[in-house]
């Protein structure tokens, strides 16, 4: 059975979604949902707050619940973070679905973008990221098995930064970022809701550890109506 504040929240994030409540606008106040509701303020108290957790909404203390821009998602250009880190301030909205794990040799073009000698093997792991039940980005990371031996599902459902600093003790220090646009891929038509769109936005991370060795290249293939990128620069 579904909990009254379940069903609010469902019906509140239905209209954001659709754009029924526009961003920038404020939200009914509390006394206004409880009746609009019929249900109690401690239950819209409940259904606001798992609102707020999932981003839908922003509470300004003695103004309201501002309703929040959920069309696109910021990704920080020169920032170095998982998606698990990103997807904390989006709660439940967002899910991440491993779809394939294996240590492999790597072909040509991996081996050169990962300064590989002949034979090393990488694990190949491909991870589908979906937001409010859209599959729009595709992962496909290689890492140095060398550096990371060991890889479970349960790892990079999780976050692999996350282990790879906590468990394994190594410091993941930068990152080399080229942003292009390409056709979709017989990759991204498989794994992505992409009806209706003929490009796709590929950001190739190159990532080093303190040591400046490389030990992951990732292609993040991202659908372009859902995210911005965005970036901080001042004039030297």
């Amino acid at each position: 059975m579904i909990n009254k504040f379940t069903k609010v929240y469902d019906d509140l994030a239905h209209k954001i979604q659709n754009d029924e409540l526009r961003a920038g606008s404020l939200l009914p106040s509390e006394n206004e949902l409880t009746e609009l509701y019929k249900t109690s303020r401690e239950t819209i108290r409940k259904a606001l707050k798992m609102l707020s957790e999932d981003g839908y909404i922003h509470k300004v203390q003695g103004k309201g619940s501002i309703v929040l821009d959920i069309s696109k998602f910021n990704f920080p250009v020169s920032g170095l973070v998982s998606f698990k880190e990103l997807a904390q301030k989006m709660g439940h909205r967002a899910r991440t679905e491993v779809v394939k794990l294996e240590r492999t040799i790597p072909s040509p073009e991996i081996v050169e973008n990962m300064r590989l000698s002949s034979g090393q093997a990488v694990w190949k792991l491909f991870r589908v990221r979906e937001i409010d039940r859209e599959k729009i980005i595709l992962d496909k990371d290689y890492l140095n098995e060398e550096i990371v031996p060991e890889l479970t599902k349960e790892i990079c459902q999780n976050s692999i930064y996350e282990y790879i600093e906590s468990e394994l003790g190594l410091s993941i220090s930068f990152a080399k970022k080229e942003i292009t646009v390409e056709e979709p891929n017989e990759d991204d038509y498989a794994y992505l809701n992409l009806d209706g769109f003929s490009n796709i936005v590929v950001v190739k991370n190159y990532v080093y550890l303190d040591d400046a060795r490389l030990f992951q290249y990732t292609e993040s293939r991202h659908r372009p109506d859902k995210f911005r990128f965005v970036d901080f620069a001042r004039r030297k």
